[in-house]
């Protein structure tokens, strides 16, 4: 691949942003240009999720770009996060845009709020709708419920992963929870939503933009900032898949299309499980974390406790999703391209490639990033 991401730029992180999200949209948009020492004038391709509210074309007329030669969406919720990046490496690469923005921005705690129950989105829902399953917190409860069954793990071990993220979090600044670590008791204390999840297994509900600059390698290091070359873009579904919990499948606890996308990452990109030094994992419910650590190679079957437990790889620097923002993913690529720059609030020591994952349970996505 010979394309990197060379500017990143994000909004505050709150629970009442207080604008319109094409506003939100466009105050990343410009952020991530200026980071590039881009102007609007240069962009000619945008691509962000099919959930956005936010037309291309009125991001394309807010920031003043002109004349557009490649649009995209990608579907899926969080699963497209690393999957438009893709698209606008694909893009680039093939000589279709030079200057490709990413862009996802939403009020999803002011406004719609994705923990509530909904009208079911479609004939799929027909199936778990009538059970109760009418939340990305109870779906994911079924298959929490069933990985502590298979492999002997206990909710504390879930709790290990939010007491780590809220403990990066609490040294970052931009982090909705800064300065707020929690204890593995305080996870305990907190109050069931579907059993085995806790309050503090779920992601925040945040409002924000995050915005993503893309252009060739060799444009990327003439211009102001490091670039963060994508080695690796993968997007992957797995067999008889649904969104949240997928019900039919021979083994329940478990996240297949976080494999698909593994075995193309791993494969493109050279690198293994052994290199990598940090890995930004899409924390949306913590048992998730455990089984993409699984689905990755990092460990074993139901060893993903273990890996955190013993800290054996840095994991969401920034906070994650738990502890900083829930800006779909976005603010987790923005923070792979901090680590490969060596800016980040918490850095992790070392040159090797940072891994990002997308939203799993759905089909989903991911990145290998490093430097030139």
């Amino acid at each position: 691949m010979n394309a990197a991401i060379a500017g990143i730029g994000a909004t505050e992180f709150s629970k009442d942003s207080g604008r319109s999200e094409l506003r939100l949209a466009v105050e990343a948009v410009r952020a991530a240009l200026d980071d590039a020492g881009l102007r609007a004038s240069d962009v000619d391709g945008l691509t962000t999720f099919s959930m956005d509210d936010n037309a291309e074309i009125a991001v394309a007329r807010e920031i003043g770009a002109g004349e557009l030669t490649f649009l995209s969406r990608i579907g899926y919720g969080g699963g497209a996060a690393c999957a438009i990046v893709q698209q606008a490496v694909l893009a680039v690469t093939a000589g279709i845009a030079e200057t490709v923005v990413c862009y996802r921005a939403l009020n999803e705690r002011s406004g719609r709020r994705f923990g509530q129950a909904t009208v079911p989105p479609g004939l799929d829902a027909s199936w778990h709708y009538p059970m109760g399953l009418a939340t990305p917190a109870a779906q994911v409860a079924m298959v929490a419920q069933r990985y502590l069954h298979d492999y002997g793990a206990t909710t504390d071990d879930f709790g290990r992963v939010t007491v780590a993220a809220r403990r990066h979090a609490a040294t970052n600044p931009a982090a909705w929870f800064f300065g707020r670590p929690i204890s593995l008791d305080d996870h305990r204390a907190s109050r069931w939503i579907a059993e085995p999840l806790r309050l503090l297994d779920c992601c925040q509900e945040s409002d924000g933009a995050v915005a993503l600059v893309v252009t060739s390698v060799e444009r990327a290091r003439d211009l102001r900032r490091p670039p963060a070359v994508v080695r690796a873009a993968a997007q992957g579904s797995g067999p008889d898949q649904f969104v949240m919990t997928s019900y039919y499948r021979e083994e329940v606890a478990a996240l297949p299309e976080m494999g698909v996308v593994a075995r193309q990452l791993w494969g493109r990109s050279g690198f293994r499980p052994a290199d990598v030094r940090a890995a930004v994992l899409y924390d949306h419910f913590t048992p998730y974390v455990l089984m993409q650590l699984e689905e990755l190679g990092f460990c074993g079957r139901g060893e993903g406790r273990h890996v955190v437990a013993e800290e054996r790889l840095p994991i969401n620097p920034h906070g994650g999703q738990l502890g900083e923002a829930y800006i779909h993913g976005m603010n987790g690529i923005a923070e792979a391209v901090r680590q490969v720059r060596g800016t980040a609030v918490n850095q992790v020591p070392g040159d090797g490639p940072v891994l990002v994952t997308a939203g799993t349970g759905v089909p989903t996505s991911g990145l290998i990033l490093s430097g030139a």
